[in-house]
């Protein structure tokens, strides 16, 4: 079954980590798909790798700073002018800044977190959402945390930011609604990314591997999630499938945010 099959997937942050990984999902579900990544070798290298695996794929890339207002609305203009329309939306492009306490975090480390993991969030909700307005039908699925459900210490920014998609996600799921808009939020723990293997060597620099190991242990499951799990839900969340599912934010974390604690 094809969830995706000429729907128009607009994903950010697409060139690796989660955003790759929904892209493989969506193109082997019939998706056409408008990638968005700030890095340019990464995202072409991306689209390659998709087309030789899925030959039959359509797809458009753009190079885009998500926290730069216009280069949002680009990449928007562009998705409709090749496909004259916009389904789904994977608001996915993030990122973790460092690892330090509250009161020892860098300045412009926070603000750059904040522009990115927030207001890039919100841009692309900008000017995506009034596309879906017309067709009365679109399917947003924001990436909050397991940060944006309980707190990781050392990372303030991530935290607050993350928290904040998840209000974002409630939000866009009570007003825009009644124009057959679903909006949801995952809520990934620790994946096993290049963004999450730069959090370990930046917990154990020795030993970034007995960091992840640690880590694993404490999950109900003993072990890391996959992007390709990820990728699946995403899906899901993307597709008709999800017709009665809206401004939830959905864990995938293996359980184990249901514990107490920072674990």
């Amino acid at each position: 079954m094809n969830r995706l099959e000429n729907k128009v997937i607009v994903i950010t942050g697409a060139a690796m980590g989660l955003g790759y990984a929904a892209a493989i999902e969506a193109a082997k579900n019939g998706a056409l798909l408008s990638l968005v990544d700030y890095n340019a070798e990464s995202l072409e290298k991306a689209k390659a790798v998709l087309l030789a695996q899925y030959p039959q794929a359509k797809i458009i890339t753009s190079v885009a700073d998500v926290s730069d207002e216009t280069a949002v609305k680009k990449y928007v203009d562009d998705t409709v002018q090749a496909f004259g329309r916009i389904d789904g939306f994977y608001n996915n492009a993030g990122i973790e800044g460092r690892q330090a306490p509250l009161v020892d975090y860098d300045l412009e480390v926070f603000k750059k977190v904040v522009d990115i993991n927030l207001m890039g969030v919100y841009f692309g909700l900008k000017y995506i959402i009034p596309v879906m307005q017309k067709q009365e039908y679109g399917r947003i699925v924001n990436v909050a945390s397991v940060g944006g459900i309980r707190g990781v210490a050392n990372q303030t920014p991530y935290v607050a930011t993350k928290h904040a998609v998840a209000g974002i996600t409630k939000n866009a799921a009570l007003e825009y609604g009644r124009y057959g808009i679903q909006t949801n939020a995952i809520a990934p723990g620790a994946i096993l990314t290049p963004m999450v293997a730069e959090a370990f060597k930046q917990v154990n620099p020795a030993d970034p591997k007995k960091a992840e190991a640690d880590y694993a242990q404490a999950n109900p499951t003993k072990r890391l999630g996959l992007p390709e799990e990820v990728g699946k839900l995403v899906v899901f969340l993307l597709s008709d499938d999800c017709s009665y599912i809206s401004g939830q934010v959905i864990a995938i974390d293996g359980g184990q945010s249901n514990a107490y604690g920072n674990v």
